[in-house]
C-alpha cells in the first residue's frame, strides 16, 4: 500500500500538506531540509513505528507493604523490585505517596505552560521563570527524519523550583515542590533497596545524589502529522541512576524486552520506574538500563512528568563488586562522551564505551 502511494504521487502530496501546517513547536520550519529531502527523494524511512508491537504490562508493585506489611511482606516487596530491575529495568509502582490530587494538577499545569505562545516558551527565563536555556524541543543535532523526536520538554533542576512563580501560575512552583519531594524521596529509598539486595549497605546515594544534582523534566509530545515516520523520543537509555515517571492515559512509551519491543499499557494511578546506565555500571550489569522510546500520535498530545536521580558531575561510578565490567568514571566523562558521540553519530553510544575490555 505504502509503496503503491509513493508510485502514485498520493502520500507524497499528503505529506506535503501536512508539513505545510503551521505547528507549535514548528517542527517543519526548523527541519524543514529534512522533511523535504525525504519527499524529494521519495524516501519513506523504514521505521519500526509501522510495525504492530505487543501491548503489556509492567510488573506492579505495592509499596504500602514496604511501611505497612509485617517482616515478610517487606522482604517481599524489596526483592520484587530488584527481580524487576534485573529482568525488565522497568517497574510500576502504587502507592507511592503522590496523591491522584497532586498527579491531576501537574497534568493541568502543564498543559497550562505549555499552551503559551511558542515565543513565550523560548524567553522561559522572562516569562515563565524558568533558567534560561530549559525548554529545548526538537533534536538540534538531527539529520534524518529517524534521529528527530517530535517533542518538547522543560529541564528543571530542583533548586530551580521557585518560590516566585510567574503570574498566573501561582500553583505551578508549589505543585512541582510537592511532587518533587516525595518523588526524591521515592528515589533514595528505592536505590537503598536495590543497593541491599547486592548485599551492599551504603550511603553512596545519599551522599551523591542530591536536590542540588536531580532534576525534572516536563514533556509535551503534540499531534505528530506523519506518525509512522517520526519517534516523539528517540530509542535510547537514560543516563542516571533512576527515572521516576508520571505518564498520562494516551500511551506511547515502548520498551526493548527479550530482543523486542514491547508497548506500555498506561496506568494513571502508578508511577513507572527504570534504571538508569549508571546503575547498571554501579550494579556490574545486575540491574538493567533498557532501551525505550515513545512513538507519536497524530491526534491526541501527550504529557508526561520525569524525575531523573542524578550524581553530582564529579561522582566516581565504580562497581559495587568485583571484577568490574565498567572501568571507573566520573559523570562529567560519561555525559561528555555522550554528547560527542550524538553529536558525531547522530545517537547515543552509552555504557559500551566504558567497558574494561574497550581500554
Amino acid at each position: 500500500m505504502w509503496q503503491a502511494m509513493v508510485k502514485s504521487g498520493t502520500l507524497l502530496e499528503t505529506l506535503k500538506q501536512q508539513l505545510s501546517m503551521d505547528s507549535d513547536p514548528p517542527f517543519h520550519e526548523a527541519y524543514k531540509t529534512l522533511f523535504d529531502k525525504t519527499i524529494e527523494k521519495k524516501i519513506i524511512p523504514k521505521n519500526e513505528q509501522v510495525v504492530m508491537v505487543e501491548e503489556c504490562e509492567l510488573p506492579l508493585i505495592d509499596l504500602s507493604r514496604l511501611d505497612h506489611g509485617d517482616e515478610g511482606e517487606r522482604e517481599g516487596c524489596k526483592l520484587e523490585i530488584a527481580r524487576a530491575s534485573q529482568e525488565w529495568g522497568f517497574f510500576q509502582v502504587v502507592n507511592h505517596g503522590i496523591s491522584c490530587e497532586i498527579l491531576e494538577e501537574m497534568r493541568f499545569m502543564q498543559e497550562r505552560v505549555f499552551k503559551q505562545p511558542f515565543d513565550i516558551k523560548t524567553k522561559e527565563d522572562k516569562y515563565l521563570n524558568f533558567s534560561a536555556g530549559s525548554y529545548r524541543w526538537g533534536t538540534p543535532t538531527a539529520t534524518c527524519l529517524r534521529q528527530l523526536s517530535w517533542s518538547e520538554a522543560f529541564h528543571i533542576p530542583l533548586l530551580d523550583i521557585s518560590t516566585s512563580p510567574p503570574a498566573g501560575f501561582d500553583s505551578l512552583s508549589s505543585t512541582i515542590g510537592q511532587f518533587a519531594t516525595t518523588v526524591s524521596s521515592l528515589a533514595q529509598k528505592l536505590a537503598e533497596i536495590l543497593a541491599e539486595k547486592l548485599g551492599h549497605k551504603s550511603t553512596f546515594f545519599q551522599e551523591h545524589c542530591l536536590p542540588s544534582t536531580c532534576y525534572l523534566r516536563m514533556n509535551r509530545y503534540p499531534p505528530c502529522p506523519i506518525p509512522s515516520e517520526v519517534f516523539g523520543l528517540m530509542p535510547h537509555t537514560d543516563s542516571d541512576f533512576l527515572t521516576i515517571l508520571h505518564q498520562d492515559q494516551v500511551g506511547g512509551l515502548q520498551l526493548v524486552k527479550d530482543d523486542k519491543w514491547i508497548s506500555l499499557k498506561p496506568n494513571p494511578e502508578a508511577l513507572i520506574i527504570n534504571i538508569g546506565d549508571l546503575f547498571q555500571a554501579w550494579s556490574n550489569d545486575v540491574y538493567k538500563s533498557v532501551q525505550h522510546r515513545v512513538v507519536t500520535n497524530s491526534l491526541v498530545e501527550r504529557f508526561s512528568t520525569a524525575y531523573f536521580f542524578c550524581p553530582s558531575y564529579d561522582t566516581l561510578i565504580h562497581s559495587c563488586h568485583e571484577p568490574s565490567v565498567y572501568r571507573k568514571f566520573s559523570f562529567r566523562e560519561y555525559r561528555q562522551q555522550v554528547q560527542e558521540d550524538v553529536q558525531k553519530l547522530g545517537s547515543k553510544i552509552g555504557l559500551p564505551r566504558f567497558l574494561v575490555q574497550s581500554q
